[in-house]
């Protein structure tokens, strides 16, 4: 082949690699500041040491905020109003969890607890039936509930 370059394939524009998470807008890029001051007890609270990637309660007095609508860390909820913690269970794995009501529109929600949070206040809360996030596991539960 000649200097010149003749008879050399064109060079086609690199595409991003897919499997490259940065690439996407969507994915989780690393440590969010979810720092904020609670709503119901005005404390700081800084971002999660560990267990998630979204702070969505307080691990002082266990309140949060509806910011959420959809999906956690989304942060589309017009609502804003405070969500209290109305109960507490366990997952089969041990895994507790809070569950909050919104004291504006209603919406529950429930959530993991964060490694900072407060325990004691957390085993205080009445126990509260298992929820899940699968539409089927609902509608399951209740034809299981409906006599015959």
């Amino acid at each position: 082949m000649s200097k010149s370059g003749k008879g050399r394939r064109p060079q086609t524009p690199k595409r991003p690699d897919r499997r490259d998470r940065s690439a996407r807008s969507n994915q989780w890029r690393g440590p969010v500041d979810d720092s904020f001051t609670c709503g119901y007890c005005h404390r700081f609270v800084g971002s999660l040491p560990s267990g998630g990637h979204h702070r969505n309660h307080c691990p002082y007095c266990l309140y949060s905020r509806h910011v959420d609508a959809e999906r956690s860390g989304d942060r589309a909820s017009p609502c804003g109003g405070m969500m209290a913690p109305i109960g507490a269970f366990q997952r089969p794995n041990g895994e507790h969890v809070l569950v909050h009501r919104c004291e504006r529109c209603g919406c529950e929600r429930f959530n993991r607890l964060g490694a900072d949070d407060d325990f004691e206040l957390t085993l205080s809360l009445p126990v509260v039936a298992p929820r899940t996030a699968k539409p089927a596991d609902v509608a399951a539960q209740k034809s299981d509930d409906t006599p015959e």
